[in-house]
Formats: structure tokens, sequence, C-alpha cells
């Protein structure tokens, strides 16, 4: 079953533009209105890495997710090291919920160390559903059409040439990650059952 919600568009497009804000705050030097990707994979990637760093603040994860109070929150990226670097540059310096936190780029054999978020890149779906089997991370990230078909908890997805994010609401439950409902508010689609 997918959830939408067209009685809430005006309270979605609320959430979006209290969102764009903290976006264009994270230092990209862009304007707010400036997420439009229409053939601009870098800018894609900019966008997609601040959406990364924001889902942290919206994130909660399992009591023991952390070793100690000054764990840090854990990022890894599969197959785009400049999406890594510009996540590394956006978190520079921030914390969240009290924690540093920590950006990855990864390469296939190295997916079994544990993560809180990791971020597959790619538009293939076999490769997507196996890398997320084979990972140890709580919060997974997608941007392949089949993204939460494969196991991915958040899947990107291009609407109307805007960087938008689908949710899967099971995969969350399944890796013990509860996400905010502000979130869940500004997401594209929100799944619950199967597709």
């Amino acid at each position: 079953m997918t959830i939408n919600q067209p009685a809430c568009l005006p309270r979605r497009r609320a959430c979006l533009a209290l969102m764009l804000p903290l976006l264009a705050s994270l230092g990209l030097g862009l304007p707010a209105h400036a997420i439009v990707v229409d053939a601009a994979p870098v800018l894609e990637r900019r966008v997609k890495a601040a959406f990364l760093y924001k889902f942290l603040g919206y994130a909660d994860f399992p009591a023991g997710s952390f070793a100690d109070a000054t764990t840090p929150v854990s990022i890894g990226v599969v197959g785009a090291d400049d999406m890594a670097a510009e996540l590394t540059r956006i978190a520079a310096g921030r914390l969240v919920a009290g924690r540093m936190i920590t950006v990855r780029a990864l390469r296939e054999q190295d997916l079994a160390q544990p993560l809180h978020v990791l971020f597959v890149a790619g538009q293939d779906d076999a490769r997507a559903a196996r890398l997320l089997r084979a990972a140890n991370a709580q919060l997974t990230v997608t941007e392949c059409d089949g993204g939460l078909r494969s196991g991915s908890v958040i899947n990107f997805t291009i609407v109307d040439d805007r960087v938008r994010f689908d949710v899967s609401l099971d995969a969350a439950e399944k890796k013990n990650v509860k996400l905010s409902s502000r979130l869940l508010t500004v997401a594209n689609r929100v799944q619950k059952g199967a597709t």
C-alpha cells in the first residue's frame, strides 16, 4: 500500500518550504529554489549530499547503535566518491544529537563495517539489492528505480527536475530506525506494506 496524502499537499509544501532554507543554509552557495537539477549532475550530487546530512536530524537510531556518548554517527558512501567528499564538507564541524559525523567513501568489500547510514549510488537495481543485503547499516539510502523494493529505507528520485525522496516504513521498521513525521511529510511518497 502506498500512502499518498493529496489532502495534505498544502502542509507538505509548507514543510518542504521549511526544509529548502535548511538545505540552502548548509553552504551550498545556492538559493533555496535552486534544487532544480535539470541535467546538472554536480548540482544533483550536492543536493543529495545535503539531504543525506539533513536525514540525520530526522532519524532516531536504536539505543545500541552507539558504543558510548562519544561514538560518532558514521556514514558510508558506495559508488560516489564525489558525494562522499561533498558530504564530508557539509558535515565538517557539525554535530547531530551531540555527536560528530564521520563520512567514508567505501568499496563493496567494506560493507561489513557497521554504519549508521549507507548511501548506494547508481541506477543498477540488482547491484543496489546485493549491496544492501551485504551491508551492516541501519538507515539505507539509494537512488535507483527499485531502491525501496531492494530494501532501502529511503530512495532518491527526480520529480519535475527536482530531487525528491520516497520512504519505506517497513524497511525502517526492520532496521529499527524511527523516522520523524516531519520527514515523512515532505517525502514524495511513503510506502507501508507490499509495493
